[in-house]
């Protein structure tokens, strides 16, 4: 049995413990079966103190996925994009109409968008937290096209009861208030208050990428190569490169290049968002740079509800940098 069917088979409406598998992988096989729960990484580096630190970390890292997942949520909101005044008012117009259609809080979602959009956050007292979990998880879900958002939670190493406690307490919190599952990754202490635990095994190795074209289970590459396709500014394009930084560098692969405007564009899934892999991502980018390569990073949502403006900003990057080289420039590359 593949490690999606056995993921498949898990309860989604409360907070179960999942061995056998690491937290990278169970996100990826989630992120590709559209009728799996919405994978929302937990990014907390240290155990929290109480159940409410729980909560109250678990809520920004819904929060962060759905500004990330704007417009998916939003798909009026892709035509105006403007921080300006004008444009603020209209993304709240735009939220508020939704929000009554779809049945969510106007002020919420209005406030959210605008998050979204500027970066900056209303200070007004907003919902009550639970509330505000149910509809960020709804939120996510359905942004997502799924029946429901999974919270996982890797188990760190020497958790002591008291802080797998806390753990448990708060996802049983977020499971009946947010309505969402929570999943906790690794091995839990026997010292602890106890939840159900699964064991899942790894299927075989899948299929590895092909360099110079798309990996061949990923569909979200697949879609952002469709859309490339049919540009002719995107020729020159390679897909899945090896690539060493020097000699006695680790070999890593990009997902994506253009080796003659050196861009590297990278696609990250849900599993980058778990810290070591987030700053591995960062190490790997500063290594790039320095080696004179533009990095641009989209996530599998935005290059599925929005590949029009994800290919516009690709172009318009290699545009630019191909006119820079033109006229003899050699611009200092960025990452976005």
């Amino acid at each position: 049995m593949t490690l999606g069917s056995q993921l498949a088979r898990l309860a989604s409406d409360r907070a179960i413990a999942i061995q056998g598998a690491e937290l990278g992988t169970i996100a990826l096989t989630l992120a590709e079966d559209t009728t799996a729960p919405a994978a929302v990484v937990a990014r907390a580096e240290a155990p929290s103190a109480t159940p409410r630190d729980f909560v109250a970390g678990a809520l920004e890292d819904l929060e962060r996925v759905a500004v990330e997942l704007l417009p998916a949520w939003l798909p009026d909101s892709s035509a105006i994009g403007r921080p300006d005044v004008g444009g603020v008012a209209a993304i709240r117009m735009a939220a508020t109409a939704h929000a009554r259609h779809a049945h969510y809080s106007p002020a919420f979602l209005a406030d959210l968008a605008v998050l979204a959009v500027t970066g900056h956050r209303n200070r007004q007292p907003g919902l009550p937290v639970g509330v505000r979990a149910a509809q960020l998880a709804r939120l996510i879900a359905a942004a997502f096209g799924r029946p429901r958002a999974a919270l996982l939670v890797p188990v760190a190493a020497g958790l002591s009861p008291r802080d797998q406690d806390v753990i448990v307490a708060g996802a049983g919190w977020l499971v009946h208030n947010a309505r969402m599952a929570v999943w906790l990754i690794g091995t839990l202490p026997a010292g602890g208050e106890q939840i159900p635990s699964v064991r899942v095994t790894e299927a075989p190795a899948r299929r590895l990428a092909t360099i110079g074209r798309p990996h061949p289970n990923s569909a979200v590459e697949s879609a952002l190569e469709a859309a490339l396709a049919a540009e002719t500014w995107a020729d020159g394009r390679q897909w899945n490169q090896p690539y060493r930084s020097t000699p006695l560098s680790t070999p890593v692969r990009l997902d994506l290049l253009w080796p003659a405007e050196r861009c590297v564009v990278e696609i990250d899934g849900p599993e980058h968002c778990h810290p070591v892999h987030f700053e591995e991502d960062r190490r790997r980018d500063v290594q790039l740079q320095l080696d004179g390569y533009a990095v641009l990073r989209f996530t599998n949502a935005r290059i599925i509800h929005d590949v029009g403006a994800v290919v516009h900003q690709i172009g318009t990057y290699l545009r630019r940098r191909r006119g820079d080289t033109a006229e003899g420039n050699t611009p200092w590359p960025a990452t976005t």
